[in-house]
């Protein structure tokens, strides 16, 4: 049997570095931006700017939410706003679950907090290139109110990310 020197095995753990960190190319963008205090205030947009440069192939867009045990409810209803380069927008209501039926948050991790990936745009194809901005604020409220709650507790971070269909 033929022993591999060093200086190769160096080398094949680069390639197979370089493989494995080159396998998420389908994520275009990602950012997420902190709650201050984990309390997402009603009247506070959170917001993404991001340019568009391909008009043709459709994204998918998602709204990342990481949430702790604090969250107070099974559902989370959100306002966004996508403002485009020539100064159209489109607004949407948009609801997602957060917990199964037994009250079990919905997301990914096994600590307190969890990352949740909803779906904000399937398929998505922008009209025009240039700089876009989402805005992005809760619209939760109390079962039989009608104004907002102030302060929505259990929301650490918003995060918006684009990704290429494969």
């Amino acid at each position: 049997m033929e022993r591999i020197p060093k200086k190769n095995r160096g080398f094949g753990f680069l390639i197979l570095f370089l493989f494995l960190v080159s396998c998420n190319d389908k994520i275009e963008f990602t950012q997420y931006k902190s709650v201050s205090s984990s309390s997402w205030q009603a009247n506070k947009n959170i917001s993404f700017e991001f340019d568009v440069v391909d008009t043709i192939l459709p994204k998918d867009l998602f709204i990342n939410i990481r949430n702790t045990n604090a969250y107070p409810f099974s559902n989370l209803y959100v306002i966004t706003e996508l403002n485009f380069p020539n100064g159209n927008k489109i607004v949407d209501t948009l609801q997602y679950e957060m917990t199964d039926e037994t009250g079990a948050f919905l997301g990914k991790g096994f600590a307190e907090i969890k990352e949740n990936k909803l779906y904000y745009k399937e398929q998505k194809v922008f009209p025009k290139s240039g700089k876009y901005l989402l805005n992005i604020r809760h619209a939760m409220r109390k079962n039989g109110a009608v104004n907002v709650i102030p302060f929505l507790e259990g929301v650490q971070d918003v995060g918006l990310s684009i990704e290429k269909i494969k």
